[in-house]
This record gives structure tokens, sequence and C-alpha cells, in this order.
């Protein structure tokens, strides 16, 4: 199993994405490594769509 490293580049992003959606086609059973994995992926993604395609909020009227 691949190491899990922080996604600096849109390279890391994209392989972080590949591998993230095995686990949506092939859910892991609870407590096992692969759900621990999709949710640090998960977590890492999150923290990278955040920083780098923030969603504004809408402007009030």
């Amino acid at each position: 199993m691949e190491n899990i490293r922080p996604l600096k580049t849109e390279a890391d992003y994209d392989r972080a994405i590949a591998e993230i959606i095995q686990y949506f086609e092939n859910e892991p059973e609870i407590g096992s490594l692969g759900d621990y994995r999709f949710d640090v992926l998960a977590t890492l993604i999150d923290a990278h769509e955040d920083k780098h395609y923030p969603i504004e909020a809408p402007k009030s009227r």
C-alpha cells in the first residue's frame, strides 16, 4: 500500500481522486485499513479543494 502524502501539486490531487474513486465503487469494510485510508484521502482532497477551488458564499440581497 502506497503511503499517503500531502497534496502539493495537481498531479498529487489527481492521484488522490483516482484512488478514492475505487472506494465509491467498492466500499471498504468499516474499521478496515481501506476505511481509514478513505477517510484520510477524503480529508486531504477536501482541504486541497478548499484552498485551490474555493466556493464563495452567495451574496445577500
